[in-house]
């Protein structure tokens, strides 16, 4: 009988690690999402590290999460020292770290006052709240509807499931949360057929990630933008993902022109840590009394310094510009690649949250990306989503490109 080579025994031992993590992963962990067979154990850079050792380049960053790549420096040295200082206080006394971070998100953008939360879902909850108690003390009790567009993804809880306007998401779980219409993407004529004193908001993503890496039109956020300031509706931004330096400017909203009355943010802002953000006008932001919204962990010290971190280390003018140029030099190379690939049929996005669209389900794709080291996710059953970290390198967008033309174009 041939016995194994010190190599495939090795091999052998390796996969029985990750499979061994998997099971017990499967034996506790509810299944609400469709996991890769991949356990990572570490992270550098824009690589991780599964627990066989396999390493991998990261150009999901945690879904658009880890915009400083993993164990950025600063970042860790940042957070060890506030550990090591004042962890937790809630919300009944003021921290300095949320005092900062307020300060440096709202230095230079169109909005006055800051609340923070734990996630995006939280993000949105609290600016639907909001914009409902500003409608009602200005326009009267019965200005209750919120208008979201098709195909977006607000989240996962009730309210920011009601503003989503994707059935697929929705399945299962109603009765939803009542008075959400849905009005068409891009379509201007879709908003206008509403009656402006029955809407308390307008909920738009300058570009929809879950929805496939749509860009808004400028026109028809300009548009919006009108019809809210002639009717006195609340635009709020989703710039969850889209948000905190991903398109090569710190709002996405500032590649558009168009600035909202509320912005709900989360993601890359904490760079890995659990934080959301509302930043609002102070004519909207006075709705809130105390009493009306609040969180337990929100604003807590660790969070904000990472944040912190974070905001000051995107918005420097040098960061910014290097995203946008390494936005633009993966474009370039994704379209060199769709020029000799029929099976691509567009490329979208801004900075560095690109969707490739294929003719065919990209799941084989992705898989064999995975296989080949790279990390990468969908965006519906046709979209390649590319989300890096904002610190990769041309170097890192080369070999990453390689590895997805070979996975490609495999039958």
């Amino acid at each position: 009988m041939p016995t194994n080579t010190r190599a495939e025994v090795e091999n052998d031992s390796q996969t029985s690690v990750q499979e061994q993590w998997l099971e017990r992963g499967r034996n506790v962990l509810m299944e609400t999402y469709a996991s890769f067979p991949v356990v990572l154990a570490s992270g550098k850079g824009s690589y991780v590290e599964d627990v066989n050792g396999k390493k991998y380049l990261d150009f999901c960053s945690g879904i658009a999460v880890n915009s400083l790549g993993h164990c950025n420096e600063d970042y860790m040295q940042a957070l060890t020292k506030q550990l090591s200082t004042l962890v937790h206080c809630s919300n009944l006394y003021l921290n300095k770290p949320a005092i900062q971070l307020a300060e440096a998100l709202l230095e230079g953008s169109a909005f006055d006052k800051a609340f923070f939360c734990n996630s995006g879902a939280e993000a949105i909850e609290g600016s639907l709240k909001l914009s409902r108690k500003y409608a009602k003390e200005t326009k009267g009790e019965y200005c209750n509807k919120i208008l979201t567009m098709t195909n977006s993804f607000h989240g996962r809880t009730y309210g920011a499931l009601s503003a989503t306007g994707q059935k697929k998401y929705q399945a299962g779980f109603s009765p939803l949360v009542p008075d959400f219409e849905t009005a068409t993407f891009n379509d201007f004529e879709s908003v206008s057929q509403w009656d402006g004193q029955t809407i308390a908001a307008i909920v738009v993503e300058p570009i929809q990630g879950e929805g496939g890496v749509h860009a808004v039109d400028r026109e028809f956020l300009q548009q919006i933008r009108n019809y809210c300031d002639r009717e006195k509706v609340v635009l709020v931004f989703d710039e969850i993902q889209c948000g905190a330096g991903r398109t090569g400017k710190f709002f996405a909203y500032e590649q558009f022109g168009v600035a909202p009355d509320v912005i709900a943010m989360a993601k890359g802002l904490g760079g890995g840590f659990p934080i959301g953000a509302i930043l609002a006008k102070a004519e909207i932001a006075k709705a809130f009394k105390p009493g009306d919204h609040g969180t337990t962990f929100g604003g807590n010290p660790l969070a904000c310094t990472a944040a912190l971190t974070c905001v000051e280390t995107i918005k420097e003018p040098a960061f910014l510009e290097a995203v946008e140029s390494k936005g633009k030099h993966l474009l370039s190379r994704l379209q060199e690649l769709a020029a000799k690939n029929d099976k691509i049929k567009e490329i979208r996005g801004m900075g560095l949250m690109l969707g490739v669209e294929f003719t065919e389900p990209v799941k084989p794709i992705i898989n064999a990306c995975i296989e080949a080291g790279l990390l990468l996710i969908g965006a519906g059953e046709k979209v390649v989503r590319i989300l890096p970290p904002l610190t990769v390198t041309v170097e890192e967008i080369d070999a990453a490109v390689e590895i997805f033309e070979r996975a490609s174009r495999k039958d």
